[in-house]
Order: structure tokens, then sequence, then C-alpha cells
């Protein structure tokens, strides 16, 4: 059975911020003559970033989970459910489904769900991390970007 090293976990979740700039970038300027909208996809796409900066500063900070064997055996299958999900892998990935969203409404959506598959992964390389603290402050900017968007989707509805 093939298992990820911590180091294959951490270059997922540098590849899951890229994944979110890409779709954040591209949605700014598909909503480019809403200022509200193109703001707030500018600042998440801003935020991603960090992120990836962040984890490429973890690479060499990491250790793996201590425990039986079994252990990690169960993180991996994990790790790879969430990064072959249908927002991360698969035909359904989040760039190639931009051309489903047509309405800000519609974007607003995705990005939640797009938000939500993140913050399972990090909930998961939390698990296998020495710096569970770092970890703990991007899982709390994850929820930030979910409250964040579910408060400006509510603001559609008006």
């Amino acid at each position: 059975m093939e298992k990820y090293s911590i180091g294959e976990i951490i270059e997922q979740a540098i590849q899951t911020e890229q994944l979110g700039y890409q779709f954040y970038s591209s949605m700014s300027e598909r909503f480019k003559d809403n200022l509200e909208l193109k703001k707030l996809f500018d600042t998440l796409s801003e935020k991603e970033l960090h992120h990836k900066a962040v984890f490429e500063g973890l690479k060499g900070a990491v250790s793996k989970p201590e425990g039986e064997p079994e252990c990690w055996e169960d993180v991996s299958l994990y790790m790879r459910a969430i990064v072959e999900s249908e927002f991360f892998l698969g035909n359904h990935k989040s760039l190639p489904s931009m051309e489903k969203i047509k309405t800000i409404a519609d974007a607003v959506q995705f990005a939640i769900g797009f938000e939500k598959e993140t913050l399972l992964y990090f909930l998961g390389v939390r698990d296998v991390v020495v710096q569970k603290a770092l970890i703990n402050e991007i899982i709390d900017e994850e929820r930030s970007h979910i409250r964040w968007l579910s408060a400006f989707k509510s603001t559609l509805r008006r």
C-alpha cells in the first residue's frame, strides 16, 4: 500500500495553496467590474500566497507522527482522500470547474467549498507536524475565510 511521507503531505499543502491562489485570482479577474467582490478575491488570493510561503518554510521543520505504523497508514489514507477529492484532483477539480461559475453567488459558494476542503486538509496535516501552533494559525485563517465568505454570501440574498 502506497503511503505519503510528511514531505509529500507538505508539498500537497503547498500545491493546495497554489490552487487556491489561481482560483481566487481568476475570480478576481472574472468579477473585476464588481469592486467589492474583486477586493474579496484579491484578499483571499494574497492570503493563499502567504499560506504557501508558510508551508514552504515548514518543509524542514516536520517529523513523522509518533505512534504505531498503523497510525501513519491511517493518516496517509486520509490525506490521500482529501487531496483526491473533487476540489483538488479528478474530473471536477477547482480550476476546470470555473467555467460553470456564472454568477457572484456561484463563485462565493464554490469558494466556500474550496475553503472547507482546504480546512479539512490542514486539520489532517496538523496531526502529523511538529509545529502545531503554526498550523493552528493557518486553520484559524481558513476558518475566517469560510466565515467571511458566508457573511458575504448572506449579503447577496438581500
